[in-house]
């Protein structure tokens, strides 16, 4: 298909034609590559723009329950929304679990939602590597909420706040043994932290744990994007679907404030500059790895250091120095 004619189903909402150009960006072959390129600078030409919303927790918290729920809520409202689910990838195989589709089957179902496991491929932060480019694809197609969920495996996970309006952080109840394990990056980075399970017998417990929570947050310095009383916690209950409406309206809240601002204009564009380093960063590597006389080089330097015959400073001084004098 030619990419003119991708582009405008794309346009016209065809999830199809979505799911196909995420397929594209995500692949790693060199004439994709070249078209994925091709494709986005054509879908910048009338881009449109969604709430991009990140969503992190750790397994088991419920975040695919919460997604489910959540998101038939906002299709419910009339809102059209793409859910990318990052997958755990095998590190040995490169395979991936993929089964968030299979969690989330009421919403997988909805007219108005689009959802896209996506494997991470060992990429840092639990996001895949090409997951900013396919929220750009799914605003392109008119969904006007994209929801971005990661991994949840460590506190590399906050590089989902490069790429979002608004970082959601799930978390189980507990105690103030779990509230220790919280790293204090990820603290910073949420911008509400959504105590789930908050039902039944478990109802106490979830809010206590969101008092704790609460004090944690207010030891924190105020963030100049963040009005009065954020970042918050509040209690839901994704099984009971309790509590959600009012952490959309906290979101909505948040995100209206940051306009009126002028922040939230200001993250996006601080957000393509770290993406644009990213990216050279990336692209330095891949020359690196394609030029066969540089390999070597860095395999002999990585020798050297494994048999302790060199630092690992003076082999990376030798390697930059090889790159330096490199055509």
């Amino acid at each position: 298909m030619e990419t003119d004619e991708l582009a405008e189903r794309i346009r016209a909402g065809e999830r199809r034609a979505l799911a196909r150009a995420i397929t594209l960006v995500e692949s790693g072959r060199a004439d994709h590559r070249a078209a994925a390129e091709a494709l986005l600078e054509r879908l910048t030409e009338a881009p449109g723009e969604a709430l991009r919303l990140g969503l992190s927790g750790t397994p088991g918290v419920g975040k695919s329950t919460f997604i489910e729920s959540f998101g038939t809520l906002l299709t419910g409202q009339g809102h059209r929304v793409a859910v990318l689910a990052v997958d755990p990838s095998s590190a040995r195989s490169g395979g991936s679990i993929l089964g968030d589709k299979t969690r989330m089957e009421t919403l997988s179902r909805d007219p108005n939602a689009f959802i896209r496991p996506s494997p991470s491929q060992s990429a840092l932060g639990g996001v895949a590597r090409r997951t900013r480019e396919a929220v750009g694809l799914c605003e392109a197609a008119g969904f006007d909420i994209v929801l971005i969920e990661t991994v949840g495996v460590g506190q590399s996970e906050t590089m989902v706040a490069e790429m979002t309006d608004l970082f959601v952080l799930l978390m189980a109840p507990g105690g103030g043994d779990e509230l220790q394990g919280v790293k204090r990056g990820i603290m910073e980075m949420a911008d509400l932290i959504l105590v789930n399970k908050a039902d039944g017998d478990l109802k106490p417990a979830a809010e206590r744990t969101r008092n704790d929570y609460a004090g944690a947050l207010r030891l924190l310095r105020r963030r100049p994007q963040d009005p009065e009383g954020f970042p918050k916690a509040i209690c839901v209950s994704a099984l009971a679907r309790d509590g959600l409406e009012g952490a959309w309206d906290e979101m909505r809240a948040l995100a209206d404030w940051r306009r009126e601002h002028g922040h939230f204009e200001a993250r996006r564009a601080a957000q393509a500059r770290y993406w644009f380093g990213e990216e050279v960063r990336r692209g330095l590597l891949a020359r690196l790895e394609r030029d066969p006389e540089m390999r070597a080089r860095m395999d002999d330097l990585g020798a050297q250091v494994a048999a302790g015959d060199v630092t690992v400073a003076r082999a990376v001084a030798e390697m930059l120095d090889a790159l330096g004098a490199a055509p």
